[in-house]
């Protein structure tokens, strides 16, 4: 199945804003918001620093980036005006942000523009991320940094043992939704690949046992999946989802993802 954030505008309008939700809900998770504090936290944004985030979707990371102490202009770049348009609307209140609709692939910036290029969980999403690297080297200025953020998706697990059937939901929303689950894995070679020096690489875990918000979403979308793709029926379906549920109501769900940041910089 093709991974629907790499085809998201030929997707329906409902779709769309059903996705655009998706990013805001993980966006607004607690344990997402600790992670990303942490990433940021790795990145050495020098004085006045002229930032581009590539595939900014609803803007979730690009407003945390606008409000560092020292960051003069953020740019976001997405491949869909309707994610652009809901990320203008969120950001209205930061005047130092800009959006412009751009392709990871074939960013329309001179070279040598940026002192950091930005990455959070876009490459797992493009049909060949060694071009978005290549890119990304142009446009940034010479030890300029890159800084990357991305799912392990191979490890995304709700499964709580053997032959767990919301297991099946969960593999088909990651077949559904990037383009290539092990990416995270191979970043660190693709990045010193397009020329740049790794400076960090560490891994984290996102794990949810309680509310579970956004693990359901993974559960709720793969049950759909299956389901429009005819593997299952309705009926089905809503035993999945019902199943999800009941778990998180009686302290029984288990979600986990792991995470992988990348901080690298462009040699002199």
């Amino acid at each position: 199945m093709p991974d629907v954030w790499a085809t998201f505008t030929e997707l329906d309008t409902a779709m769309q804003e059903r996705l655009a939700g998706v990013l805001e809900t993980r966006g607004a998770n607690t344990r997402q918001q600790e992670m990303r504090r942490a990433f940021l936290a790795d990145i050495l944004f020098p004085a006045d620093a002229r930032v581009l985030e590539v595939g900014c979707g609803t803007g979730v990371l690009t407003r945390a980036l606008a409000r560092g102490s020292n960051v003069r202009a953020v740019v976001g770049v997405d491949v869909a005006p309707s994610l652009l348009g809901k990320a203008r609307e969120l950001a209205a209140a930061l005047t130092n942000v800009t959006f412009r609709e751009a392709d990871a692939r074939r960013l329309p910036f001179e070279d040598e523009t940026f002192d950091v290029a930005v990455f959070g969980s876009t490459l797992i999403h493009v049909p060949g991320p060694e071009r978005a690297l290549t890119v990304a080297f142009r446009v940034l200025r010479p030890l300029g940094s890159l800084a990357a953020f991305d799912g392990d998706y191979a490890t995304t697990t709700v499964a709580l043992g053997d032959h767990d059937p919301l297991q099946a939901c969960a593999d088909a929303m990651m077949a559904n939704s990037v383009h290539d689950r092990w990416l995270g894995r191979r970043l660190p070679a693709l990045v010193r690949g397009g020329g740049f020096d790794i400076e960090l690489f560490r891994s984290q875990r996102f794990v949810e046992t309680t509310e579970a918000e956004y693990m359901l979403t993974i559960i709720e979308r793969g049950a759909d999946i299956l389901r429009g793709s005819g593997h299952i029926g309705d009926e089905a379906a809503g035993a999945l989802r019902a199943e999800a549920h009941r778990r998180v109501d009686v302290g029984a769900f288990f979600g986990h993802i792991a995470y992988g940041s990348l901080i690298a910089r462009k040699p002199s």
